[in-house]
C-alpha cells in the first residue's frame, strides 16, 4: 500500500484498553466503507487509497485481532493483501463477516469464494452459523501457526451438539499478551496457561496499555493472597505470577493449567490458583470443565423456578386474586393490564406458602441458591435481597448491628434512610462534615483526617467503647470514591473491633472492573483481611507501635497519629457490610437491591440480631419479579459484567471529551474535574491527595489506576458533572425547561449551577451522540440570546456568579439531646430517637416562618428542629430532630431551588420544638 506520510504519522496509539472495544469496531466499520466505494469504483481508488486512515486502521487491527477470537491477524493480513492487489470485493465480503460479527448478526451470505482451506475462516463459517451463545477462552504458550491451527481444530472435533454453550480460542504467545487480552477483550472468561509461553510481547502496544500491564504485574506481590509454591523450575514460578496478575485483574475468570510433567505435584501447589490441572493429552476434559463453568455461571436458580411455577398447571385457592391471571385476564375492565404487562407476569404470581418457589424470610431452596451465588460474584461471604430498595437494607443493617447508647460515626450528608435507622435503632449519631464544594452547592466526602480525629476526640473522653459503627457512602452521588482499604485500616489502628457499614447504592458496578473494583467495600474486607495475615504487615505494626506510643504507655499526641498513615493490629476484626441498589446500576426491577457482608465475628456477633432486623424489615408478600431480576442481573454481570463496565465508562470519557474539545460546547458548558471536586489539602494534616491527572481516564486506563491507586478521593469516570453557569439558567430550569420538556433527555441530579450526567451499562453511543446534539442545539440557543440582548438570559462568567449561601455545617445537638455535661463538650453525638419522638407529641411543636427563626436566633434564642428537613435530590437531611436551627442554614433553604423538600412546609414554616 502506498503513502508518501512518514510511518511515524501513521501510527496511531490503539488506545487505552476500555475504548480497544470501540476502536475495533469503528476501524472494521470504517474499512467496510471505503472498500465499498471502491469495489463500486464510484471514486477514484487512488484519492481513496491516499487516505491515511486506511493505514491506520489496519495498523491497529493487526494489533487487537491477536487479542480476540475469530479472525485474527492472519485475517487481518489477508484483507490487506487484497486490498493492495485490487481485489475490493473479495476484501468487502470478508470485512463485511466481521461487522456483521460485531453488530451480533450471523446473517451474511455463502462465501465470495471457496476459502475453506483456510482454517481461521472455515472456523468463523461454522461458528457463525451456530446459533448458541458463545464465549471466549484465552491459551498462553508459545505455539507455530500450524499448532495454533491443530488446536482450533481439536477445539471443534471436541463440540458436541449436546453442548449448551460454544467457544473460540484466543492464543497469544507471552505474559504480556495474556494481561493485554484480558484486559482488552472481556468476551474471554476462561484461560488456559501452558508452561512455554515467553514473557515479553512482541506487538506494537500504545503506551498506556503498556504502562497498564506493567501496573497490573507490579500489583500482584501486593494483593495476592495465596502462597507461592517453592520450585526451582523456573517455569513454575512464572506460571504463578501470571496466574496471580490475571486473578487480580479479572477475579471472575476461571485459570486452567495444562502441563506435561508432575501434574501431580503442581495440582496441590497451585490448587488454590487452577480450577483444574490437566496434562496435555486430556482436551476432552478440559472441554467439558469450560462448558460445564459457564453452564454454573448461567444458572439462576430462582429465575429458573419462578419460570417453571408459570408453565405448570395449578389450582390457586390463597389469597392472591392476581396470581394466574385470575383475577385479570376474566375481568371485563382490566383486561389491559395483561396485554400492557403480558401474560407471564400473572403467570409469575404466586405466595411463598404455596410451595416450589422459596420464602425469602427462610430461604432453604432457589432463592438461598440465588443469594449464594450473588455472594460469590461480589465476592462478599453472604449476600441477602432486598425488595424495598437500599433505604431498606440500610435500615436493616442498623438495626441488626447497632443497639440504644451505641455511637455511630456518620456522614451527615449520607441518605435519609441513615439518619431515619438511628432514629428508629436509638443509636447516637456522631456526624462528620463532608467537604464543602460552595462554588456548585454540593457537598464532598469526609476526609480520613476527621474521621481519624473524631475517634481520637471519643478516645481521650474515655468513650471509645461506645463507638460501634462507621458508616460512609462509598461513591456519593456526584461521584466521589473513597478509598475504603485506607479508611478501615486507619480507623481499626485506633479501634479494633469498629464495625463499617458503606452505602454502595450508586456503586453496584464497582466490583465488575480491574480498577473500580479496587475501592469497593468487598475487595478491601478480603484484602485486609488477607494482609493483616502476613509477616510483612505484623513488622510494620511493631515499627509503627514505638511512634504512635510514649514509654508510660499513654498515647502520643493527636498530630502524630493524624499524621501517620496508622497500620492496624494483626488481630483486628474484619466487619464489613455494604448496601446496593443494584437497580440503580445494574440489571434489576425497581427496589431490587442487596446487602453483601463480610464479617468475621458473624456468628458470634451479628447473625441473630440481623436475621431478626431482616424479619423486622422484609415483607412476608416479596415481589417474586424483582427478586428473579436480581438473580438474573448477577448472571449478566458474572458473564458479561467487565465488559458492560468497560463501556460504561468509556462512553462517559467521550460525552467529557466532547464537551472539552468541541468549541462551541466548551464556550457553554464546563466539565468539573478530580482539580475541582477534590481541591488539594481539602482534609488538612493527613488529608486528601491528588496526585493523579484531573480526568485520568481521558489519558488511559494507566493514568485511572495510578489515581485509584493512590489518591484518597477519587471521581468515578461515569459521572459527568457539568457547570452551567454560562447558559445564565439554573440546574432545575435546565433540568426539567430544556432537557426533559424539550427532549426527552432525563437526569437525575442538579444543583443551582450543575447538571449530572450518568452513564449506566444500558447506555449506547447513540444516546451519547444524541445527548452530545442537544447541548450543541441548547448552546446555540444560548449565544444566540445573548447575541440578542435577551434580558432574560445572559451567558454569565462562571467566576462572576451571584453569591449563594455557603453549605452549611451541621451545627449541634440541643443540650437537651446532647451528651452529658460530664463528657467533652467537643463530642457530638445526640439522641436522635429521643428527639423524633418529642417531636410527634402533639401540643411540643409549633411551626415558625424562617424571618420569625432569625428574628429568635438574634435575641440569642437556639430553636430546635422537630422533624428531618430533606432536600430532594439529593436526599440528605438538612435538618434532623434535635438539632440546634442556624442563620446559615436558614439562608441555605431559602436560595434552594430544589422542587422537592421532604418535612417543610412553605405555608407554615418549620416544625420547631416548643
Amino acid at each position: 500500500m502506498t503513502n508518501t506520510t512518514p510511518e511515524s504519522a501513521l501510527e496511531r496509539d490503539p488506545g487505552m484498553p476500555t475504548s480497544t472495544w470501540r476502536l475495533r469496531s469503528d476501524a472494521w466499520e470504517y474499512l467496510r466503507f471505503v472498500v465499498k466505494r471502491l469495489a463500486l469504483g464510484t471514486d477514484e481508488a487512488r484519492d481513496i487509497m491516499a487516505d491515511p486512515e486506511i493505514t491506520r486502521s489496519l495498523r491497529a487491527l493487526r494489533t487487537i485481532e491477536m487479542y480476540w477470537a475469530g479472525f485474527g491477524q492472519r485475517y487481518v493480513q489477508d484483507v490487506t493483501d487484497l486490498i493492495e492487489t485490487g481485489k475490493y470485493e473479495l476484501a468487502l465480503d470478508r470485512i463485511g463477516r466481521v461487522v456483521h460479527r460485531l453488530r451480533g448478526s450471523s446473517e451474511h451470505g455463502e462465501p465470495r469464494e471457496d476459502i475453506t482451506d483456510d482454517p481461521e475462516l472455515a472456523e468463523q463459517l461454522q461458528m457463525d452459523a451456530d446459533p448458541r451463545q458463545r464465549f471466549e477462552v484465552l491459551i498462553v504458550d508459545e505455539t507455530t501457526e500450524a499448532d495454533r491451527d491443530a488446536t482450533r481444530a481439536e477445539a471443534l472435533a471436541h463440540r458436541s451438539a449436546a453442548d449448551d454453550f460454544i467457544y473460540e480460542y484466543v492464543i497469544v504467545p507471552s505474559a504480556d499478551d495474556a494481561v493485554a487480552a484480558i484486559l482488552t477483550n472481556p468476551n474471554i472468561l476462561a484461560c488456559v496457561i501452558r508452561p512455554g509461553f515467553s514473557q515479553r510481547t512482541r506487538q506494537k502496544l500504545s503506551r498506556d496499555l503498556t504502562a497498564t500491564i506493567e501496573l497490573a504485574k507490579s500489583q500482584t506481590s501486593t494483593h495476592a493472597s495465596a502462597p507461592s509454591p517453592k520450585s526451582p523450575l523456573s517455569s513454575v514460578q512464572r506460571v504463578v505470577e501470571l496466574a496471580d496478575t490475571l486473578i487480580e485483574i479479572r477475579p471472575e475468570l476461571d485459570l486452567y493449567l495444562v502441563a506435561g510433567a508432575h501434574i501431580e505435584d503442581l495440582a496441590g501447589a497451585l490448587t488454590r490458583r487452577f480450577r483444574r490441572v490437566f496434562r496435555r493429552d486430556d482436551q476432552i476434559e478440559l472441554h467439558l470443565s469450560l462448558v460445564r463453568r459457564i453452564s454454573h455461571l448461567y444458572d439462576t436458580p430462582f429465575f429458573s423456578a419462578i419460570q417453571d411455577h408459570a408453565r405448570r398447571p395449578v389450582g390457586v385457592f390463597h389469597a392472591l386474586p392476581v396470581a394466574r391471571g385470575g383475577s385479570v385476564l376474566s375481568s371485563q375492565w382490566v383486561k389491559d393490564l395483561a396485554d400492557f404487562y403480558g401474560v407471564n407476569l400473572l403467570l409469575a404470581e404466586t405466595s411463598a406458602t404455596s410451595g416450589g418457589l422459596d420464602s425469602l424470610l427462610a430461604p432453604v431452596g432457589p432463592l438461598k441458591k440465588a443469594q449464594d451465588l450473588a455472594a460469590r460474584a461480589y465476592g462478599a461471604k453472604r449476600s441477602y435481597f432486598v425488595t424495598n430498595g437500599t433505604s431498606t437494607a440500610n435500615k436493616i443493617v442498623h438495626q441488626g448491628l447497632v443497639a440504644p447508647g451505641d455511637v455511630v460515626l456518620v456522614d451527615r450528608n449520607c441518605h435519609k434512610s441513615h439518619h431515619h435507622a438511628m432514629m428508629l435503632t436509638g443509636g447516637r449519631p456522631a456526624y462528620l462534615e463532608a467537604y464543602p464544594l460552595d462554588d456548585f452547592a454540593f457537598y464532598g466526602a469526609v476526609p480520613i483526617s476527621s474521621v481519624k480525629q473524631l475517634l481520637l476526640d471519643y478516645r481521650a473522653a474515655g468513650r471509645l467503647e461506645e463507638v460501634r459503627m462507621l458508616t460512609l457512602t462509598n461513591c456519593t452521588f456526584d461521584g466521589l470514591v473513597y478509598d475504603p482499604v485506607r479508611v478501615m485500616s486507619e480507623c481499626l489502628a485506633i479501634k479494633p473491633d469498629l464495625v463499617f457499614l458503606w452505602d454502595e447504592a450508586w456503586f453496584a458496578f464497582g466490583g465488575f472492573h480491574p480498577v473500580t473494583r479496587r475501592r469497593t467495600a468487598m475487595f478491601a474486607a478480603k484484602h485486609l483481611e488477607d494482609t493483616l495475615r502476613t509477616n510483612a504487615h505484623r513488622e510494620a505494626y511493631e515499627a509503627q507501635q514505638a511512634v504512635l506510643w510514649n514509654e508510660d504507655g499513654t498515647p502520643a499526641a493527636d498530630d502524630i497519629w493524624l499524621a501517620e498513615r496508622l497500620v492496624p493490629a494483626p488481630d483486628a476484626r474484619i466487619r464489613v457490610y455494604a448496601t446496593q441498589s443494584t437497580h440503580k446500576t445494574l440489571t434489576s426491577l425497581r427496589q431490587g437491591s442487596m446487602i453483601h457482608v463480610y464479617d468475621q465475628d458473624w456468628e458470634r456477633d451479628a447473625k441473630d440480631p440481623f436475621d431478626e432486623a431482616y424479619m423486622t424489615h422484609t415483607s412476608t408478600s416479596p415481589n417474586y419479579q424483582i427478586l428473579s431480576t436480581l438473580d438474573i442481573g448477577r448472571r449478566q454481570v458474572e458473564l458479561e459484567g467487565y465488559k458492560l463496565v468497560q463501556q460504561q465508562l468509556d462512553l462517559a470519557t467521550s460525552l467529557a471529551q466532547a464537551i472539552a474539545r468541541h468549541p462551541l460546547l466548551r464556550r457553554t458548558y464546563r466539565v468539573l474535574t478530580a482539580k475541582e471536586l477534590i481541591p488539594a489539602g481539602v482534609g488538612g494534616v493527613g488529608g486528601a491527595a491528588r496526585t493523579g491527572r484531573p480526568m485520568p481516564l481521558r489519558d488511559g486506563l494507566s493514568e485511572m489506576w495510578k489515581a485509584w491507586d493512590n489518591d484518597e478521593f477519587v471521581v468515578e469516570p461515569s459521572r459527568v458533572t457539568v457547570e452551567i453557569s454560562r447558559t445564565g439558567v439554573d440546574g432545575d430550569t435546565f433540568k426539567h425547561d430544556y432537557l426533559m420538556d424539550r427532549y426527552g433527555i432525563q437526569v437525575n441530579k442538579t444543583s443551582r449551577n450543575t447538571v449530572l450526567f450518568m452513564t449506566n451499562i444500558g447506555t449506547s453511543r447513540s444516546d451519547v451522540a444524541y445527548l452530545i446534539e442537544v447541548l450543541v442545539k441548547l448552546a446555540e440557543k444560548f449565544e444566540e440570546k445573548q447575541a440578542q440582548g435577551d434580558p432574560e438570559v445572559t451567558l454569565a462568567d462562571p467566576s462572576e456568579a451571584a453569591e449563594y449561601p455557603a453549605l452549611p455545617d451541621f451545627t449541634s445537638f440541643s443540650p437537651a439531646f446532647a451528651p452529658s455535661p460530664v463528657t467533652r463538650p467537643m463530642l457530638p453525638d445526640g439522641a436522635l430517637r429521643e428527639a423524633y419522638y418529642t417531636g410527634q407529641r402533639r401540643g411540643g411543636v409549633e411551626f415558625v416562618q424562617p424571618e420569625e427563626l432569625i428574628a429568635r436566633l438574634e435575641r440569642g434564642e437556639q430553636p430546635v428542629s422537630a422533624n428531618f428537613v430533606t432536600p430532594y435530590p439529593p436526599g440528605f437531611p438538612v435538618l434532623v430532630p434535635g438539632q440546634v436551627f442556624s442563620k446559615e442554614i436558614i439562608d441555605f433553604m431559602a436560595a434552594l431551588d430544589t422542587r422537592e423538600i421532604h418535612g417543610y412546609d412553605a405555608r407554615r414554616g418549620y416544625r420547631v420544638l416548643s
